[in-house]
């Protein structure tokens, strides 16, 4: 297949979670045989930040406005099997007009960020990457979150046909690595700034480090304030480049994931780092969200946690426990959660849906 996609950024992984997971995508999809060629608004603050510009079995378009790409995007719509615009795209509204329109066999829209969408709506603000008329045309819409979200995309936004596409992981790139000193912590957490993530983050992170001034915490990210609570014993990195994921997961002891608060409330909700993680052999540690049992094993492959005393509970495991756990995970993530897995799910929500 060919697929044309207008999406956020494949460029730059600064600030954002579309990147890692498109190129992740993009890979898997072009190993089986299919074709990508992706639209990107070029905006300075991903220029200031770029880490990739091509990748294998397709083309990246960057393109300084929407007029000046039209006739270039026309073009590769006429011979397209799938025509998708995501969530957050810059030219969302007008690049679903011109695929809508286009003799592409599928006509998709890719949510990636559903839980925000559903907020900002019930909340009556503008969502200026959807058009008027919702989600009614597309022939599928497909979701980063699973669960009710579903269901809340048919009755509010009109939404046809639904499947959930969650974040999938590149094994290449995200395997067990030696030590880095550098990235070495009893607790780590890699992740963009966000305030709806701050409470959690104090209770999980933040006041177990408080507890225990002995012990080294590691912070990896981008967009930090500078009030943010540090400590002395909280280290941080200033944005991490995705070649280094491997070697930042791989070398702590125990690696926290904290979800988005609009993604928790809604739940089925997994963060592609939560994979990258397991695949690296990080032991994962996380904030509860409904449905977290369908991707790991509670107490098997992952450790939940709600207050300060479950992250040091789960501090004074032992290196087998912990050792026996990411072994498990990470066994799960291989069979389930990969990249490729999600292209093959992806092919089946295609295959399943038909033109309206």
């Amino acid at each position: 297949m060919k697929l044309v996609i207008f999406g956020l950024t494949v460029s730059s992984s600064w600030g954002n979670g579309h990147a890692t997971l498109w190129r992740a995508l993009w890979c898997a999809l072009a190993q089986r045989g299919h074709h990508v060629v992706f639209f990107e608004h070029d905006v300075p603050y991903y220029a200031m930040h770029r880490d990739v510009t091509e990748l294998p079995g397709g083309h990246l378009y960057l393109y300084p406005n929407w007029e000046a790409v039209l006739p270039l995007a026309k073009r590769h719509l006429a011979d397209a099997d799938v025509a998708m615009v995501t969530s957050y795209c810059p030219d969302a509204v007008v690049a679903s007009d011109l695929i809508l329109a286009s003799p592409a066999r599928w006509r998709t829209f890719y949510d990636l960020d559903t839980p925000v969408t559903l907020a900002r709506l019930q909340a009556g603000e503008a969502v200026d990457y959807l058009s008027p008329r919702g989600l009614q045309d597309f022939d599928l819409v497909l979701s980063f979150t699973g669960g009710k979200a579903l269901a809340e995309l048919k009755t509010r936004l009109g939404a046809r046909c639904v499947a959930p596409l969650y974040g999938g992981v590149d094994p290449e790139a995200h395997r067990p690595g030696p030590v880095v000193p550098a990235y070495h912590a009893a607790l780590s957490y890699l992740g963009t700034y966000a305030a709806d993530r701050q409470a959690v983050l104090q209770r999980l992170f933040l006041e177990p480090a408080r507890r225990l001034p002995q012990q080294r915490f590691l912070i990896g990210g981008a967009l930090y304030p500078p009030d943010f609570p540090w400590a002395a014993n909280i280290y941080f990195v200033q944005h991490l480049a995705p070649q280094e994921h491997r070697a930042f997961f791989s070398s702590c002891r125990l690696t926290l994931n904290v979800t988005r608060g609009a993604m928790a409330q809604m739940g089925y909700c997994p963060s592609g780092r939560l994979f990258e993680a397991a695949a690296c052999g990080a032991p994962l540690l996380s904030d509860w969200w409904e449905g977290l049992e369908t991707f790991f094993t509670l107490g098997e492959e992952i450790l939940v946690a709600h207050t300060a005393e479950d992250t040091i509970n789960a501090l004074q495991l032992s290196d087998a426990q912990l050792a026996r756990m990411s072994r498990a995970a990470r066994q799960r993530t291989m069979e389930e959660h990969t990249a490729t897995r999600r292209a093959v799910e992806l092919e089946t929500a295609l295959a399943s849906t038909t033109r309206g």
